[in-house]
């Protein structure tokens, strides 16, 4: 019971996975999350039980209201208790705004959205009763900026950012510090569903004044320090990690 427990919702692949090895190196148990990469799931926990962490893999889609409070009620069985939830999960349809239909609006918006507000209820249940804990999400540019073919996941993270700010304030009591990080272009899986990808990582290489593109870690070290106490008096903000892209017209 005195072990802390981070879940990282999709961290099958990508930064989700990257933040909970990097979590696991940090001493804590890890909840894998995953909806379809039940593989990749599974080698993720075998490289934290490497690290001498306990892995508990579970499949949930974070988009349904049930399935998370199945995933909760799994984290209860297997740890007894919930430190740290990263919000990492991620989904959505990529098309222009005209050829939106009411189902890729939904599908979006719960994954996205969603389940932020219902994970975060649950996670602030557990997390009460140790006397706190942290909670932080993924964004991305597309929040604040427009971005070709992004309609649905640009609105779904400005409602995550904004949802950050309302959790904060009504969490603080409880003792649970929220934020999130907004990342610029990363060449990770996500990216492969862009019909624009090429065009997207060639702008930012080009335009970035850091002089290269986001990388995974780059994000995953910033998440690292929002949950630790160092990072304590930041309270519902969203840390930008572009390498300055954004401050460019």
């Amino acid at each position: 019971m005195e072990q802390k427990v981070a879940l990282v919702t999709g961290s099958s692949r990508g930064i989700g996975r990257l933040i909970a090895l990097k979590l696991a190196e940090r001493g804590y148990n890890i909840v894998i999350n995953y909806a379809r990469s039940k593989t990749a799931a599974l080698e993720v926990a075998k490289e934290i039980e490497a690290i001498g962490q306990k892995a508990l893999v579970v499949k949930a889609n974070v988009g349904k209201k049930d399935k998370i409070e199945e995933l909760f009620q799994k984290i209860d069985e297997e740890f007894g208790r919930l430190d740290i939830l990263v919000n990492n999960a991620a989904s959505g349809v990529l098309r222009p705004l005209m050829e939106l239909e009411e189902s890729h609006w939904d599908w979006t918006m719960d994954i996205n959205s969603k389940a932020l507000l219902f994970c975060a209820q649950e996670a602030a249940k557990r997390m009460e009763k140790n006397g706190g804990g942290h909670i932080v999400s993924l964004s991305s540019l597309g929040s604040i900026r427009y971005l070709k073919n992004y309609t649905t996941v640009g609105v779904s993270k400005a409602a995550v950012e904004a949802l950050t700010r309302y959790l904060a304030v009504e969490l603080a009591e409880k003792g649970i510090v929220v934020n999130a990080v907004s990342g610029g272009a990363v060449d990770t899986d996500a990216l492969t569903h862009f019909p624009n990808r090429d065009e997207l990582l060639a702008d930012a290489a080009n335009r970035t004044p850091a002089g290269r593109i986001v990388e995974a870690e780059d994000l995953a070290n910033t998440v690292l320090f929002l949950l630790s106490k160092e990072a304590q008096m930041i309270r519902g903000q969203t840390i930008i990690v572009d390498g300055g892209i954004s401050l460019l017209t």
